[in-house]
């Protein structure tokens, strides 16, 4: 699974564990989690560690009752999706689509 969740009883905040699996990553050095929650700042992505087993991982708070767009930017070259995403929308640049998590 490439999304968990962990819905906070105290506040109204989820814990998101996004995951780009090992096929996905492809050999990358390094992978960063871009999307609506850090304002789609290419220059500073969130940075998702590497793993024994190629994978990649970040986790971030994200405020409950939202749906938040979201992508994987590969060794900073790279765009890929989340193949379990919640849904997907158009980007609205290109013929490309956003993956969207809700929460």
């Amino acid at each position: 699974m490439s999304l968990s969740k962990k819905f906070l009883k105290t506040k109204p905040v989820c814990k998101v564990t996004f995951t780009l699996p090992k096929e996905m990553a492809d050999g990358a050095k390094k992978v960063g989690l871009v999307g609506e929650f850090n304002n789609w700042n290419m220059k500073k992505p969130i940075a998702m560690k590497a793993m024994k087993n190629g994978s990649f991982k970040a986790t971030v708070d994200l405020e409950t009752g939202k749906s938040y767009q979201f992508r994987y930017l590969v060794d900073g070259a790279t765009w890929q999706n989340d193949d379990q995403a919640d849904a997907y929308v158009p980007t609205g640049v290109s013929d490309e689509e956003n993956s969207v998590v809700e929460v």
